[in-house]
């Protein structure tokens, strides 16, 4: 029986890309998984990480990263839900060998919901267990969560090529802040690489911009 797994890592970030991983595995290879210990992406080190790449690669028996960056993620119609969804069923219907199982993390707080729209659409018909935390349950999961994690990480890395340190790209690190503080003094403008309709981001800009001088009228001067 092939197994799928479904993940995605960067929602949260102002800086870069949001990646989503969808992958297929022979329900006979799962030991293999659980031998290499995957787990949630995020309780596994950077390095760790790198080495699980290649090996998972091997072991799957299909997968497809999508790489979503700021433009496409602030011209969406829709709630940022909705726009995951749409980018998980994209990527599961261009998968070449497709589950007959299919585990999905969550981002709904309906979690039944979620996988339910999710399969509406999709080319091929799988049982579906849509759960929160997923990727800690599910190795199908967690592949997919740390093939996405290692893809932003170098994506991560590589715009750190083009403009220096910028942290991890999420709002509450005090690097990525202090960066886009810093170019935004030079520039009087973001990069092209943030979420503009994040609104951690509007509000730093907003304090930012010098404020408009308030225009006294002759009535308030002879008050």
């Amino acid at each position: 029986m092939k197994l799928g797994g479904i993940d995605e890592a960067g929602r949260g970030p102002v800086i870069g890309p949001m990646v989503i991983c969808a992958v297929t595995v022979d329900e006979e290879r799962l030991d293999e998984l659980r031998e290499l210990n995957v787990r949630d992406s995020k309780k596994v080190s950077p390095r760790r990480r790198e080495e699980l790449f290649e090996k998972l690669t091997e072991i799957l028996d299909d997968y497809v990263i999508l790489k979503l960056w700021p433009e496409e993620i602030d011209s969406r119609t829709g709630t940022l839900n909705e726009f995951e969804i749409e980018n998980f069923i994209k990527a599961l219907n261009s998968l070449r060998v497709k589950p007959e199982v299919l585990y999905v993390d969550a981002a709904d707080v309906k979690e039944e919901r979620f996988g339910d729209l999710i399969g509406e659409r999709l080319n091929f018909k799988p049982r579906i267990v849509s759960e929160h935390r997923a990727d800690d349950k599910y190795p199908p999961v967690s592949a997919a969560s740390i093939l996405a994690k290692v893809t932003r990480d170098r994506e991560i890395e590589r715009l750190k090529e083009e403009y220096g340190e910028i942290g991890s790209g999420y709002p509450s690190d005090p690097r990525t802040r202090e960066f886009l503080i810093k170019y935004f003094r030079e520039h009087g403008d973001f990069p092209p690489i943030v979420r503009r309709t994040w609104k951690t981001l509007r509000k730093l800009e907003e304090s930012l911009r010098p404020k408009e001088p308030v225009q006294k009228s002759l009535t308030d001067f002879l008050r």
